[in-house]
């Protein structure tokens, strides 16, 4: 799945196991991980994540010590998401930590990434490229639930992205989803943002179709855009709370 490929993603050498814990708790609060899920083992997980068995050992025990996270011992044994974590979301809340200049920063760095993405792409896509993507927004549209919505969202961007027939575009969103997935998700329990996002979706579609440069970077724009204004404004309703 693509989500679980963004969250176990390589984190970086200079990367301390308190930013694993973050990934990960992000994920399992927002749904991403859901109840009762099996992570990967430690082995796995420092393999996939770019980290020391010892760094994925300390991220498992503090994720253990805040109940989202529990070990089964035995021969189908593991470390498995807790069913009740909701009670701990005001305290792990990723807005709790994050200030409204990192989600603004946060913001302009994807939106720097997916317009110039759809600059690029609005030029190379081709009926296969645009015929995908249709797909993916419409699974979007049709998704009920926070989570499958958020998954559907991550498959466009990347869509996007990889349109753009560049590398080095495509692997930065994928790097970058790792922040931005378990906070939309997050947004995407609104029907309403839903929807607008959807339609905004369906505007850049039209604008990729019809190859018009101008009108694909101004959708992207509007799209992420749109994305960091709700995000900063749940960030400040939950610091007013």
């Amino acid at each position: 799945m693509i989500t679980h490929a963004v969250i176990f993603a390589p984190i970086g050498q200079a990367s301390r196991s308190d930013q694993i814990v973050q990934r990960l708790s992000n994920a399992i609060i927002t749904g991403l991980l859901e109840a009762n899920e099996q992570l990967p083992n430690e082995a796995d997980l420092a393999k996939m994540m770019g980290v020391s068995h010892i760094t994925i050992r300390e991220a498992l025990n503090t994720l253990r010590a805040n109940n989202l996270i529990h070990t089964v011992r035995g021969r189908n044994g593991g470390s498995f998401v807790c069913e009740q974590v909701w009670e701990f979301s005001n305290i792990l809340n990723p807005f709790k930590t994050l200030s409204t200049d990192y989600l603004s920063d946060l913001g302009e760095m994807h939106c720097a990434i997916i317009s110039h993405s759809a600059r690029l792409a609005s030029r190379r896509m081709t009926l296969a490229d645009i015929t995908r993507l249709r797909e993916f927004v419409a699974v979007l549209d049709a998704s009920t639930s926070p989570e499958a919505r958020t998954q559907a969202d991550m498959r466009c961007l990347l869509a996007i992205a990889a349109s753009s027939q560049s590398a080095r575009l495509a692997n930065q969103e994928l790097i970058l989803q790792s922040e931005w997935s378990s906070l939309v998700a997050i947004l995407f329990r609104s029907d309403n943002i839903h929807r607008e996002i959807v339609e905004l979706y369906t505007s850049l579609i039209d604008a990729l179709t019809a190859h018009n440069e101008s009108e694909s970077v101004s959708n992207a724009k509007k799209l992420i855009d749109t994305f960091t204004f709700y995000l900063i404004e749940n960030k400040l309703k939950y610091s007013a709370n």
